[in-house]
């Protein structure tokens, strides 16, 4: 027996409703940070955000498909970056942008969904998409515009800095343990991310690691 009872089609010529949207992709969001994609139902997302299943299901035609549509809504495309004229400068600004992304929703949208993605292909592509390729490209242009300037030697592989920054901020934003709370008699750490760098302070620990890895000496 499957969740899915209400798979009505889109009405041919009918606008869609942009605000509803977003209002289902907050609260898929919400129920997928409390309880995790298993325990996670179209139902349980529809009466959170006040709506019918029939309402969700015109828009998503399952559970996985409303996952990935949240993903793709949160999940912030870096582009291109601008070109600040130097390699620092451009290496702090992909790690300050990077960083602001893990701060936000796009965040606890990756954090719920790393491990989920370890086997089912469709996130995992999903995520690599929406969050990895992004880096990738936006690095090997960064790496590129450095070695035309002379400021570094040329890298066998220009993509290597990017799994460097995502792999480094994952790390260090959702697995290093938190202090403990002091609320807490075990003194369990209070959540993942506590004792961690966020935000400017992961930008300065990383920033002059990162240069010294490329070849170069930070300012």
């Amino acid at each position: 027996m499957t969740e899915h009872t209400e798979n009505d089609s889109p009405v041919r010529g009918r606008r869609r409703d942009v605000g509803r949207d977003r209002v289902l992709l907050e609260a898929t969001l919400e129920v997928l940070y409390e309880k995790g994609y298993g325990a996670l139902t179209t139902a349980e997302v529809a009466k959170r955000a006040g709506v019918s299943t029939a309402t969700l299901y015109r828009r998503w035609s399952s559970k996985q498909d409303l996952v990935i549509g949240t993903a793709t809504q949160w999940a912030r495309d870096l582009g291109p970056g601008e070109d600040t004229g130097t390699l620092d400068g451009d290496l702090t600004a992909l790690l300050r942008d990077k960083a602001r992304t893990l701060d936000g929703p796009g965040g606890r949208l990756l954090h719920v969904l790393i491990g989920e993605s370890a086997h089912n292909p469709a996130l995992a592509r999903v995520l690599d998409e929406a969050v990895v390729q992004p880096v990738r490209d936006r690095a090997a242009a960064l790496v590129a515009r450095a070695v035309a300037r002379g400021d570094i030697p040329p890298l066998d592989d220009p993509h290597v800095l990017a799994d460097l920054v995502v792999g480094a901020m994952v790390s260090r934003v959702f697995l290093t343990p938190g202090p403990p709370d002091p609320s807490d008699p075990s003194g369990r750490a209070d959540g993942p991310a506590g004792a961690a760098p966020t935000g400017e302070a992961l930008v300065r620990e990383l920033r002059p690691f990162l240069l010294r890895a490329l070849g170069a000496r930070p300012a």
